[in-house]
């Protein structure tokens, strides 16, 4: 199946969203294990996509369709990846921060953590510091905050949310770490936030990280 899968690879990174469902059915069909094809099919084509965007071969517009056949692709084999971990790490909040539209990043960050067995609060696109603030102050059992941007421009919105979490009574009880296309490993900690994940793999192996390991921060 290896063939198959690159072959979704591909279609994901030319957002073609038929043939994404399509090949995803019939890689499910032929025994193909759902977390090889996320891994191998969906989040390799992701990381080429972020690269290029990176690179500036392609720009927002081929993003946005890379973006909606790896949606379809997350909701075809959402039902196959519920994880047998019936222990739950901690709830996390997840959100893109104010002035960023782009959520594929966040959503799968997302999947990818309910499947490693976290409960995953979406707080959708374009959360701005107040509404992060509110919504942690609302999940009182809340112990980790993911923020993604995927445009240089939000950068300055991400800064002002760590910034304002930072100075909350609750900042002792949370994590914060961050991602997306322009953010780095130094911007992170510029930020203060407490780590930075390049993919949404990264993200569950840090996410894991951050909580077992309360008392180490990159501050």
């Amino acid at each position: 199946m290896m063939a198959a899968i690159e072959e979704l690879a591909l279609a994901v990174e030319e957002g073609n969203v038929k043939l994404v469902t399509s090949l995803i059915q019939e890689a499910l069909r032929s025994g193909e294990a759902p977390n090889e094809i996320l891994n191998r099919g969906m989040i390799d084509a992701l990381g080429n996509v972020g690269e290029k965007y990176r690179l500036g071969e392609i720009f927002v517009p081929e993003m946005i369709l890379a973006a909606r056949a790896m949606k379809k692709g997350v909701e075809v084999l959402k039902p196959y990846l519920i994880s047998d971990n019936n222990r739950l790490l901690g709830k996390v909040l997840i959100g893109t921060v104010a002035g960023d539209l782009h959520d594929i990043g966040k959503n799968l960050v997302g999947m990818m953590l309910e499947n490693a067995g976290f409960e995953v609060v979406d707080l959708g696109i374009d959360v701005s510091a107040q509404k992060l603030i509110d919504s942690v102050a609302r999940h009182p059992d809340a112990v980790l905050v993911g923020l993604s941007a995927l445009l240089t421009t939000t950068l300055p919105a991400m800064r002002e949310s760590v910034h304002a979490l930072n100075g909350q009574a609750f900042r002792e009880r949370i994590k914060i770490m961050v991602g997306g296309a322009p953010v780095t490993e130094d911007f992170a900690k510029e930020i203060g936030a407490d780590g930075y994940s390049q993919n949404a793999a990264e993200a569950v192996v840090l996410a894991k990280r951050l909580l077992g390991e309360d008392e180490h921060e990159i501050h």
